[in-house]
């Protein structure tokens, strides 16, 4: 279990890898939903990594950045809280509808999540860091992005979705985003004493402590 909480991404990364080329020989025997709803679950696996891997940085940009703590190591985000929100998200809220991809408002939650991400990449981190890239944004802005402006294109064009759809879809992506990042990963798992600290070599990745360091001179 340790090696999994300290490297669920790099899992997830050799996930994404074999996602990859699955998708490339099964590519005739899927329908497009399925096809659309596979490449965002694939989409996030890489957003993760780019997050936590390479470059990395996200718990330092979390505790240092978005929510400064005077433990940065370990609160308000840690491993354990990372790894939990993390794998819920990816393997149930992304990996569920690759099965099931004619319930639309499935797909549509992590679509709309996803979209919704650039909230965090693209304008409240870079305000916070005083540059514009930040881990997870590339993602988002070449993955999550067009994946979801497409889906919702296709179901609509396609007459697909219905009122029913688009309000599970967005009731199931706000509780995700309250029950699953906010309350878990932010209060539940929140824990200033946790034994489950990041890595110095999570906490160096991207610079973030230089980064903040300039903008306070």
């Amino acid at each position: 279990m340790n090696f999994f909480r300290r490297h669920w991404y790099n899992v997830g990364l050799v996930v994404a890898i074999i996602s990859i080329v699955y998708l490339i020989f099964a590519w005739g025997d899927m329908s497009t939903l399925q096809r659309l709803v596979f490449m965002n679950f694939i989409v996030l696996l890489i957003h993760q990594f780019e997050e936590y891997g390479f470059p990395g940085g996200e718990p330092a940009i979390m505790n240092m950045a978005l929510q400064p703590s005077s433990n940065p190591r370990n609160y308000p985000l840690n491993q354990n809280s990372a790894m939990i929100t993390n794998v819920v998200i990816v393997y149930i809220m992304y990996l569920v509808p690759v099965f099931l991809p004619d319930v639309i408002w499935l797909g549509l939650a992590p679509m709309l999540f996803g979209m919704m991400q650039f909230v965090v990449h693209g304008i409240m981190t870079p305000k916070k860091l005083g540059q514009f890239y930040n881990p997870g944004l590339a993602a988002v802005i070449l993955g999550h992005i067009p994946l979801g402006g497409y889906y919702i294109y296709y179901i609509h064009s396609n007459g697909l979705i219905n009122g029913w759809d688009w309000v599970f879809g967005v009731v199931y992506m706000f509780l995700t985003a309250f029950i699953v990042v906010n309350k878990m990963t932010y209060s539940w798992l929140a824990d200033k004493n946790s034994p489950y600290s990041f890595g110095e070599d999570e906490m160096r990745r991207f610079n973030v402590s230089e980064k903040l360091n300039r903008l306070k001179k």
